[in-house]
């Protein structure tokens, strides 16, 4: 039986002091039951000789301290795991949100997870298909790996997340695939965008929702991403499948554990953030990957919109650090009407080179990879240049880069939400649009190649 407490001695927001305790660890489960019955939870967040502090996930509004009584449950918060759950929807708390009946678990699971030991992680190298071709033609995501979108505020980022979630998938392998999609922070509209956009095109059948809305508390937003890897690594480790673990936003989950360290008083670090986000945001991140003998795998594409569009902010900055490269979503792309406005140059996939090539794409990937970068790169900047110095100031060659930049942006990255292409069809588009300019000027490319695609 666990022991209850009657000395309750202050609740100051969303956190309570609890005193004369013994044995009570950090991250406990806290029960907290009134007069008349009504029962809210919490948890340990500091233990000092004979004082708890708990953050209650609900409101303390109404709260008599007086007359409560706080029950310390001897366990941290876990998540009930099934297979079940594909084609769920959950609160950020791992409770059913679709009125369906609650989970029977064949497993219950810490959602703080077990670090996986280095030397048994398993390296990156299979190709995942996205269906978006400024990623996997350009900036290809790799099985096992963290690819996080950078995106600003207005952004389309949601759509993207969508349609990623709709159309990944791991081509030559006969293993089931899975989506673990987590909303942390986000409005009930985009919630019900979400789920009806996956109910409408079926993805619902291989997806679990977790969703955490605005007026949710803040400790719970702490909980979400959590609950979501939790599920993850049971359907990648326990059941074998390939898991695609979306999180969207990042940046309202880096703001809730900046509300949390203040209520603690804690020494704030950049922009107030908590001195140990990097750890904390790491903690997250490093869920991702393979197991050696495992057949399943956690891919990750976390999603954070920059505060101020502001990419050396603490968050961006730091997930940078951590993840194999990013996605970033230009707002100068949006204006232009090109959808998804991915921006392909400051872009990057560490791992890129891992997941391509004969036998996972196609031989020609990574040349024309690196000939349409360049091209891109040499367009845009023709294209600067004559915007300062007028079109009389290009060579001919230039303003072939610069019509090149302008139908690639048209072609290639503008492809819409609802367009799902093979790496072959985003493969001959690259080609298509390399022929705009003159042959000579594609030095990357292998002979071999020029003469079997080219002509």
């Amino acid at each position: 039986m666990y022991k209850e407490y009657k000395t309750i001695k202050e609740v100051v927001g969303p956190l309570m002091l609890v005193e004369g305790v013994e044995g009570v660890k950090y991250d406990e489960l806290v029960e907290v039951t009134q007069d008349n019955g009504e029962i809210r939870r919490g948890k340990v967040l500091e233990v000092k000789d004979d004082k708890a502090v708990v953050q209650l996930f609900e409101n303390t509004q109404g709260l008599k301290i007086s007359t409560s009584k706080a029950r310390f449950l001897g366990r941290s918060l876990s998540l009930a795991v099934s297979g079940d759950m594909l084609g769920r929807v959950f609160d950020g708390m791992g409770n059913p949100r679709d009125g369906g009946a609650p989970v029977i678990p064949d497993k219950i699971m810490d959602i703080n997870g077990e670090p996986i030991n280095p030397a048994a992680r398993n390296y990156p190298n299979e190709f995942i298909q996205t269906g978006v071709s400024a990623i996997d033609g350009l900036n290809t995501l790799v099985r096992g790996q963290k690819l996080p979108v950078f995106s600003m505020s207005g952004l389309p980022h949601a759509e993207l997340a969508a349609q990623i979630a709709r159309q990944a998938k791991v081509r030559n392998s006969d293993s089931k695939f899975a989506v673990v999609f987590a909303a942390i922070g986000i409005t009930y509209e985009e919630a019900e965008y979400f789920i009806d956009d996956f109910r409408k095109t079926g993805a619902i059948e291989r997806t679990v929702l977790f969703t955490n809305l605005a007026n949710d508390p803040a400790i719970e937003r702490i909980a979400t991403p959590r609950m979501a890897l939790t599920c993850a690594e049971y359907l990648a480790f326990e059941l074998g499948m390939h898991v695609l673990v979306i999180m969207t936003d990042i940046t309202n989950y880096a703001e809730a554990l900046r509300e949390v360290s203040a209520a603690r008083k804690e020494v704030p670090g950049r922009r107030g953030y908590p001195g140990y986000l990097y750890t904390d945001l790491a903690q997250l991140y490093e869920r991702a990957g393979r197991i050696r003998g495992k057949e399943g795998s956690i891919t990750q594409i976390p999603i954070l919109t920059m505060p101020e569009d502001d990419k050396t902010h603490p968050i961006p900055d730091l997930t940078g650090y951590i993840t194999e490269g990013q996605i970033i979503l230009s707002r100068d792309l949006y204006k232009k009407g090109i959808n998804p406005p991915i921006d392909v140059l400051p872009s990057l996939s560490r791992l890129k080179d891992k997941g391509i090539g004969d036998g996972k794409t196609r031989e020609d990937h990574a040349d024309t990879m690196n000939q349409l970068f360049a091209a891109y790169a040499k367009g845009k900047e023709c294209k600067e240049l004559s915007a300062i110095l007028g079109d009389a100031a290009l060579t001919p060659t230039d303003k072939l880069y610069a019509k090149f930049a302008e139908e690639f942006e048209k072609n290639y990255v503008a492809q819409g939400f609802t367009t799902n292409r093979t790496i072959e069809e985003t493969l001959d588009i690259g080609w298509k649009l390399l022929k705009i300019l003159p042959r000579s000027e594609l030095k990357r490319i292998k002979e071999k190649y020029l003469e079997k695609y080219l002509d």
